[in-house]
């Protein structure tokens, strides 16, 4: 028996694909320059100031990119779903913060962009950061960099094998799997946006600008290794244990939410003579 197709709550046109590229592209370097920009650049000038020239440019192109999906088929059923997801999730995230980096929003996310496709999953993983900043007063120059970050983390679990090849347990051991490194590589990213703020208080894991890229990057590890790794791993086991003990009840919900929200069917509203 065939299984049917997977249905994406949003449809990715050549515009939004575009918003994407450029976006990942700019975050990208927004992330990476420490290692990118050359010891004479104005960036390596200008180490202090960098972060916060990278965070105002992000918060635009996020808004373009949310832009340019909404642009894209974000009708009103897709919204609605957005909002209960997001608010879901920004409720999820404080649950355990400050103890050894357990946050269930993750695995939530996980499993919604499994579900509903790398357009949806990128713009909830970017709305529910938000939400979840002003929900926890987390709102600084770091929340463009985790609403990027997130919004990658959640598309990518929509770029996984679909459905129609995979399900039961080997679904849920790849969500799980991915979900643990997924959530590895969402803390690293965050180390490597909050690390040249550092200054010059730690020289050990510091970054210090104009040094060889080598050198800087060893301070990156033993920073990474020094302030995050136990949060980090708290993280991703968390987000691997709950998508395989809670995977199967939320796929089952998101599927039958989804194909009741049937939202690749067109919306019509009836006048009062219908």
């Amino acid at each position: 028996m065939s299984r049917p197709p997977r249905v994406r709550a949003v449809r990715l046109g050549p515009r939004s694909l575009a918003a994407l590229a450029l976006t990942g592209a700019v975050g990208a370097v927004a992330f990476c320059w420490p290692f990118l920009a050359p010891p004479t650049s104005r960036l390596s000038a200008h180490a202090q100031d960098a972060p916060w020239l990278f965070a105002g440019l992000l918060v635009l192109l996020v808004a373009v990119v949310a832009a340019a999906i909404s642009e894209s088929g974000l009708g009103p059923k897709a919204v609605a779903m957005l909002g209960v997801l997001a608010a879901t999730g920004a409720a999820l995230r404080p649950i355990g913060a400050g103890t050894a980096g357990i946050e269930p929003m993750f695995f939530l996310m996980v499993l919604s962009g499994r579900v509903l496709g790398p357009g949806f999953g990128y713009a909830l993983g970017s709305v529910t950061m938000f939400a979840s900043a002003l929900l926890t007063g987390g709102v600084g120059p770091w929340l463009p960099f985790q609403m990027l970050a997130m919004g990658w983390f959640t598309a990518g679990a929509g770029l996984l094998p679909g459905p129609v090849r995979l399900r039961g347990r080997a679904e849920l051991l790849m969500l799980a799997a991915y979900g643990f490194l997924a959530a590895f590589a969402y803390g690293t990213l965050m180390n490597l946006a909050g690390w040249p703020f550092l200054g010059a208080g730690a020289p050990a894991v510091s970054f210090h600008a104009g040094a060889p890229v080598a050198a800087n990057l060893a301070r990156f590890l033993a920073y990474c290794l020094a302030t995050s790794l136990g949060w980090d791993l708290g993280r991703a086991v968390c987000t691997a244990v709950l998508t395989a003990a809670l995977g199967p009840a939320v796929l089952r919900a998101l599927r039958r939410a989804t194909r009741r929200a049937a939202f690749e069917a067109p919306v019509a509203f009836d006048g009062p003579d219908a």
